[in-house]
């Protein structure tokens, strides 16, 4: 299936690893230019070289710090001198964030930080311009589980959510769509060396939870993020769609 992503210019954050440097693989693939951002310089320089070795053209590697002030506009302006426009924002970058104490204030201003508004300033200094040339596409990841447990990723996400389908129906009728996938437990460093690191843990919260039976791989939920980002997800905005193999949606 051609997803018409071929000379896209696709800007990836979270890229350096999991599901971003996934995207930014699969997008690559499609023909996208992409442009790949992260905290991490090294594991960027190492994804472009995966990236070349694979027959595609080297992504632009920006190193950026999303929950800095000025972060989300210095990436957006970065990205525009490098490549004069985005056609495409994954909005990746973002972490699973628990909580010793419910009135841990700094933990819950950096958890909102990276996984809300880093998201919704970058997008709100892209968006215009693909407004005005009528097609765009924003993919949000946001995420599938509420946990028992307090997280302050949790309701940062969801505010994600609904941002987004706010403005997804004020965006829609001059071609750009925003939709966001929400995945479950997938195999990247954060699920398997934060929080479950053990064998023992993620078995038994397979059995607990995922009716598939296994994590995700990153490149599964890649593969959605692709296809929203494309020509042929034209018609598909305001979504949430979750890649958590049929995931109960209360996690112990």
């Amino acid at each position: 299936m051609d997803l018409g992503l071929a000379d896209k210019v696709c800007l990836v954050t979270g890229a350096s690893t999991g599901i971003g440097r996934a995207t930014a693989l699969e997008l690559a693939r499609e023909g996208a230019r992409v442009v790949v951002a992260a905290r991490n310089r090294e594991a960027l320089e190492t994804l472009a070289a995966e990236i070349e070795r694979a027959g595609h053209p080297a992504p632009v590697r920006l190193t950026a710090d999303l929950t800095a002030a000025d972060g989300p506009r210095a990436l957006a302006s970065a990205a525009l001198s490098a490549c004069a426009r985005v056609d495409v924002l994954v909005n990746n970058a973002g972490g699973s964030r628990p909580l010793a104490r419910a009135d841990d204030e700094a933990a819950w201003e950096e958890s909102f930080l990276l996984n809300f508004t880093a998201a919704r300033r970058l997008t709100d200094a892209l968006a215009p311009a693909m407004l005005d040339r009528g097609w765009g596409r924003i993919v949000n990841v946001s995420g599938a589980l509420i946990a028992k447990a307090l997280n302050a990723a949790s309701p940062a996400k969801a505010a994600l959510e609904s941002w987004s389908k706010a403005a997804a129906a004020a965006y829609a009728s001059r071609g750009v769509t925003v939709n966001c996938i929400a995945p479950g437990r997938i195999n990247t460093p954060q699920i398997l060396d934060r929080l479950h690191p053990t064998e023992e843990a993620r078995r038994a919260f397979i059995d607990a939870n995922i009716p598939a039976g296994r994590f995700g791989e990153p490149e599964e939920a890649a593969a959605l993020i692709a296809f929203l980002a494309s020509e042929r997800a034209s018609f598909i905005t305001g979504a949430a769609v979750p890649v958590d193999g049929g995931s109960l949606r209360l996690a112990f």
